[in-house]
């Protein structure tokens, strides 16, 4: 576990993510002229663009000229099977650990059944895009990515060593592969919900994307820290619908006392994202109105205010289990989201009476480990034609090969 965290790490630390940073514009480009060509099947397109960009990252793969294989398809289902396993408390041999001595045939051991079932799609979910990036490399075509980057390193080792660093190797790509691929659309859903359903948190976004960048260009990583409003919005949308609720088991070292309980060493500890320490994302004492979406809670001064509680504390999680690949995916979510706001308008979908429909009190959350907004609409276009324009002459002919 600490090898795999290891390879992780050495590739999603806050300085090795920004060589990924062309990837990201080019892959939120796409996304963008998606949009503009279909905007009915936006949550598609967001799905397709968060797992794309981390596939390319993570295997050079680039999926939309290798459309023969469903690599985001293997993905989804993969992480599927994780919202459903990881959720606390759902297997009785979690309590009882002398469970797992049963046959599968057996009452009570229904997990062995599923996991067999499991199995398969987990397995072809790692080895598929690690063996076509084996064979790029072999045929000496391979882009530039974690992948071939540790291939590269394990041909200077011994049999033995080589076959050891491929499996942790393959284990750490496909913990970014598969946590990239669908983790990150629940951020960018809930994000299309808030927009729909706080225009004037929208308008003011638009303005300052105005003011900071102009009409002739797309945003770039370059303005982040000019657009501070833009970086609330995103805390903002951690914070008002966390996609992990319930966050990871996590289990304590050593015994402990909270709050006058007792909590023995090597105990299974829940945390609870909605209102534990360090960041009550509900607490009405820490943020005034919690169910209200405000970024300028974040702000003070027209910047953001660092003193203010960061909800990415406790929403990537905290201690030995915090989400390693948090910076990539922060990276993600500026570059489509302030690409949208730049150009787009987002609107309620309208009812039977031709009025809008307020998607915050309508739209619920799916139930497991990782929650998403269930399906819904959206009116999405061009602010102007100008905008769509813009969308349309800022894809590149050149391919983005290096990192």
């Amino acid at each position: 576990w600490r090898q795999t965290r290891r390879l992780f790490h050495e590739y999603m630390h806050p300085n090795a993510v920004l060589r990924y940073r062309p990837i990201q514009e080019w892959e939120a480009c796409k996304y963008l002229l998606r949009v503009v060509e279909d905007p009915k099947n936006f949550l598609h397109h967001g799905r397709h663009f968060l797992g794309a960009t981390i596939i390319r990252v993570s295997y050079g793969i680039d999926v939309d000229k290798h459309k023969d294989t469903d690599y985001l398809g293997i993905a989804e289902a993969a992480l599927a099977i994780f919202s459903q396993a990881f959720l606390p408390g759902k297997y009785l041999v979690e309590s009882f650990p002398i469970l797992r001595y049963l046959p599968s045939f057996m009452p009570g051991a229904g997990f062995k059944r599923e996991a067999a079932k499991w199995y398969p799609v987990v397995r072809k979910m790692r080895d598929l895009p690690w063996e076509a990036a084996m064979t790029a490399l072999r045929e000496g075509n391979a882009i530039p990515s974690m992948a071939s980057g540790l291939l590269e390193r394990m041909s200077h080792l011994d049999e033995k060593a080589a076959a050891e660093q491929e499996e942790y190797s393959k284990n750490a790509i496909a913990s970014a592969y598969a946590g990239g691929a669908d983790t990150t659309i629940s951020t960018l859903q809930t994000f299309y919900i808030a927009m729909a359903s706080f225009p004037e948190v929208q308008k003011r976004a638009q303005a300052e994307l105005d003011a900071v960048v102009g009409p002739h260009r797309l945003p770039t990583f370059a303005d982040k820290d000019d657009l501070p409003y833009i970086a609330a919005i995103m805390k903002e949308c951690l914070r008002w619908r966390p996609v992990v609720p319930l966050g990871v088991v996590h289990s304590s070292l050593e015994e402990d006392e909270y709050n006058g309980y007792r909590i023995p060493a090597r105990s299974a500890v829940v945390s609870n994202p909605w209102y534990t320490p360090p960041a009550y994302v509900r607490d009405p004492n820490l943020y005034e109105d919690p169910e209200a979406f405000r970024p300028e809670r974040f702000l003070k001064d027209g910047k953001l205010d660092h003193n203010a509680q960061d909800p990415a504390a406790i929403v990537f999680g905290y201690g030995r289990r915090i989400c390693p690949g948090r910076h990539f995916a922060e990276g993600s979510i500026y570059a489509v989201v302030s690409g949208i706001l730049h150009t787009m308008s987002i609107e309620a979908p309208l009812d039977e009476h031709t009025q809008p429909i307020r998607l915050a009190d309508h739209v619920k959350m799916t139930h497991g480990v990782l929650s998403y907004p269930e399906p819904f609409d959206c009116i999405i276009k061009p602010r102007s034609p100008e905008a769509e324009m813009l969308i349309r002459t800022s894809l590149s002919e050149d391919d983005v090969t290096t990192l």
